[in-house]
C-alpha cells in the first residue's frame, strides 16, 4: 500500500454529499473550525440545479500559506454519495485517504489499493441514537465532522463555540447537534488511529481577514455606491447578490420611522428589469440589475439603449457555464465579449473584472461613479466561483469623506443664466456631454430621451454627418474612459524575462500559487492582471515587452484574448490562449503545467484544454 499522505494545515478535504440532505451546514461548520483555529482555508461548493436527489461536493482547500485558488487533487474525501462512489474515488491523490459510512460492509474490490479506508458507521449510531428519519440524516453529517475533528485534530471547543453561536437563542437545538459532534467524535478516538497523517495546528494566518462571498460584497458595494432602485429577475448564480442589496438597504437606507429610502423591484423578465433600470437612472437614481449570461442576452437591446441615449446603468453579471441554459450552477467566464460589445450596432461598454469579495465591493460601488461620469453602460464581471463561494479577504474599506461623483449635471442656475446646453454637444474635448435631471428648470435641459439618430442638440436626424459625428464622439467618450477605470495590476518576475502572462476575475487566486511554483522550477513569468475594459496603456506596453504572453481564461473561445486583439492590434500569435472550461474553478496545477510544460519545452502552440 502507499505510503499515506502527510502534511501539517496543508492539505485538501472534499464531501460527497447529496443534495437536499442537509449536509451544507454541517460542511460550513467543517471549514469555519478550521478557520477559527487561524489557519487560511479556501472553500467551493459545487452543487446541482435541481432541488433535491442530484450530487452535490463542497472542497475546502487548507493552506497555512494562504493559498486561496483550488489546488488541484483531493488528500481526504469524505464519501457520503453511493451515486458517485467511483467517480469520488478516483478523485483521490494516491497516498490520501477515504472516510466512508461503513454500515454496509462493501467487498474490497470497490476500494483502491493505493489509499488509505477509513470506515466510520455513522447509519448504525444514529439509528441506535434516534428514532425520528430527519434527525437520523442531519445528525449523521455532525457525527462526520466529530469524527475528523479527531482524525485532524480540530479543537472541539471551537466547534462549541460555532455551534452555540449558530443557535443562538435556539439552546434547544444546539444541545443535539453538541451531541451528535461529540458521539462521532468519540467512535473516532476509541476506534481509530488518531490523529492521521494530515493534521492542523493552531495559527495565527487568519488575522483581520473576513469570510465572505462575492454577491453579498457586491449588493453591499452598491449600497456605499449610492444605489437606491434594484430592478431584476431571479436567475442563478445572480439571486444571493440582489438579496443581499435588499438585506444591507433594509439595514442602511431605512429612517427611524419605517420609511424605505430604496426600491426593489422585481420584474417580469430581464429586459424590464433593465428597462427599469434605464428609466430610474434617466430620472436621477442610482439603479442597477444583477442578472447572469441568459440575461445579458435578453437584454440587448435596451442596453443599446442606454449606451446611445447615454443614460448610466449599473449591470452585475454573475457569469455561468452557457451557452443556452449550459450548466447554471457551474463557473466560467464566458460573457466577456457579450459585455464589452452588448446589443446590435456599434458599442463598446466599461466592464470590470473584480479578482474577490474585496474588489466585488469596491468596484459595486465604484460603478455608479463611472456609469454617472461617463454616462453609459457599467459591466461588473463576477461568476460563479467568487459570487457564490466564501472567500477569506480584507476587510471591505471606505472613505467617510467620498461623495458621489455624478458627472457632468447642469444646474437650474446654468440653465436660467444662458449657458449653452447641448444634450449631445461635446463642449470639453472629452467626449462626455452634459445632462440634466427630467425638471431641473421649467422649460429648459431635457426632459425626454430616444434612441434614435439625432444632432448635437438632441434634434432628430437622419443626416450621416450628424450620425457619424455622435458615433465619433462616444470613441471619444470611450478613450476617457480608459483613464478612469481601474489600471491593471502587474508583477514582475524576480529575474528578467521576455514570457508574460495575462489574466483576471477568479482566476487570480490559483494563478498567484501557480506563479510561485514555476518561480521555483526555475520559470520566470511577468504577470499582468486586468482589471478593466477599455484596457489601460499599461496592457499594450506589456504585451510589447514580452515574445510571448500566455492568456489565462475560464471559457472555451478565448474571450479575453480575442478582445486584445480586437483593441490592441496586437498579433495573434504573440498571445498565447491557456483555456480551462469545464465549469468547475481553474486550479493552480492546470495552469503551472499549461505554462510550464511548454515553457520547459520551448514549444508555444495552443496550451488549452476543456478540463483537466
Amino acid at each position: 500500500m502507499r505510503s499515506p499522505v502527510t502534511a501539517v494545515n496543508d492539505f485538501v478535504v472534499k464531501f460527497a454529499n447529496v443534495n437536499g440532505s442537509g449536509s451544507a451546514s454541517a460542511n460550513q461548520l467543517f471549514a469555519k473550525a478550521i478557520l477559527r483555529m487561524g489557519i487560511p482555508i479556501a472553500s467551493r461548493n459545487i452543487f446541482p440545479s435541481n432541488i433535491q436527489g442530484l450530487p452535490t461536493w463542497f472542497e475546502v482547500r487548507v493552506s497555512g500559506e494562504g493559498h486561496l485558488g483550488r489546488r488541484g487533487g483531493v488528500d481526504l474525501m469524505v464519501a457520503m454519495n453511493p451515486q458517485t462512489w467511483d467517480r469520488d474515488l478516483a478523485e483521490i491523490d494516491p497516498g490520501g485517504y477515504l472516510v466512508y459510512d461503513s454500515t454496509r460492509p462493501m467487498p474490497q474490490s470497490r476500494f483502491r489499493e493505493d489509499i488509505h479506508v477509513i470506515g466510520v458507521p455513522l447509519t448504525e449510531m444514529c439509528n441506535a441514537a434516534y428514532t425520528d428519519a430527519r434527525q437520523r440524516q442531519l445528525f449523521k453529517n455532525i457525527m462526520y465532522v466529530g469524527a475528523l475533528s479527531a482524525l485532524l485534530q480540530i479543537d472541539p471547543a471551537v466547534v462549541e463555540t460555532l455551534l452555540s453561536e449558530q443557535y443562538k437563542g435556539k439552546e434547544k437545538l444546539a444541545k443535539p447537534n453538541q451531541d451528535a459532534f461529540q458521539m462521532g467524535r468519540d467512535w473516532a478516538l476509541a476506534n481509530l488511529a488518531c490523529p492521521l497523517g494530515l493534521t492542523l495546528e493552531r495559527a495565527d494566518k487568519v488575522g483581520g481577514r473576513i469570510y465572505v462571498d462575492g454577491n453579498s460584497a457586491a449588493g453591499l458595494g452598491a449600497v456605499y455606491g449610492g444605489a437606491t432602485v434594484c430592478a431584476w429577475y431571479p436567475i442563478t448564480p445572480s439571486t444571493s447578490l440582489a438579496e443581499g442589496f435588499e438585506r444591507y438597504a433594509k439595514k442602511f437606507r431605512t429612517d427611524p420611522d419605517g420609511r424605505k429610502r430604496y426600491a426593489i423591484v422585481q420584474a417580469e423578465d430581464e429586459l424590464a428589469s433593465i428597462g427599469i433600470v434605464i428609466g430610474a437612472a434617466w430620472n436621477g437614481a442610482r439603479a442597477f440589475t444583477a442578472t447572469s449570461g441568459p440575461g445579458i442576452s435578453l437584454m440587448q437591446e435596451f442596453v443599446g439603449l442606454s449606451y446611445f441615449a447615454e443614460i448610466p446603468s449599473v449591470i452585475f453579471d454573475v457569469q455561468r457555464a452557457g451557452p443556452s441554459t449550459g450548466m447554471p450552477t457551474r463557473t466560467q467566464q464566458s460573457d466577456v465579449l457579450a459585455a464589452a460589445y452588448a446589443s446590435h450596432g456599434d458599442t463598446k461598454h466599461v466592464v470590470l473584472f473584480p479578482e474577490d469579495p474585496h474588489e466585488c465591493f469596491a468596484f459595486g460601488a465604484d460603478a455608479f461613479d463611472l456609469a454617472d461620469r461617463l454616462q453609459q453602460p457599467v459591466f461588473v464581471l463576477l461568476d460563479l466561483d467568487i459570487g457564490m463561494n466564501d472567500w477569506l479577504c480584507e476587510p471591505f474599506a471606505w472613505d467617510d469623506s467620498r461623495r458621489m461623483d455624478r458627472g457632468k449635471v447642469m444646474t437650474a442656475e446654468e440653465l436660467e443664466a444662458g449657458r449653452v446646453f447641448g444634450r449631445y454637444l461635446d463642449a470639453d474635448g472629452d467626449g462626455i456631454p452634459y445632462r440634466t435631471y427630467p425638471g431641473t428648470h421649467p422649460d429648459k435641459g431635457a426632459f425626454f430621451t430616444r434612441g434614435t439618430s439625432r444632432d448635437r442638440f438632441a434634434k432628430y436626424t437622419e443626416v450621416g454627418a450628424a450620425y457619424t459625428d455622435n458615433m465619433q464622439r462616444l470613441l471619444q467618450k470611450f478613450e476617457t474612459a480608459k483613464s478612469l477605470v481601474p489600471r491593471p495590476v502587474l508583477r514582475r518576475a524576480k529575474e528578467p524575462t521576455r514570457t508574460g502572462v495575462i489574466y483576471y476575475g477568479s482566476s487570480s487566486a490559483a494563478m498567484k500559487e501557480a506563479l510561485s511554483a514555476l518561480e521555483a522550477e526555475g520559470i520566470h513569468v511577468d504577470a499582468l492582471r486586468i482589471r478593466a475594459f477599455p484596457f489601460h496603456g499599461d496592457v499594450d506596453e506589456f504585451v510589447a515587452a514580452h515574445d510571448q504572453v500566455f492568456v489565462v481564461e475560464q471559457n472555451r473561445d478565448a474571450q479575453l484574448r480575442t478582445l486584445l486583439m480586437n483593441e490592441c492590434s496586437i498579433a495573434p500569435q504573440q498571445l498565447i490562449p491557456v483555456l480551462h472550461y469545464d465549469g468547475t474553478p481553474i486550479t493552480a496545477r492546470f495552469i503551472r503545467a499549461a505554462i510550464g510544460d511548454k515553457v520547459l519545452a520551448q514549444i508555444l502552440p495552443f496550451a488549452g484544454a476543456a478540463a483537466e
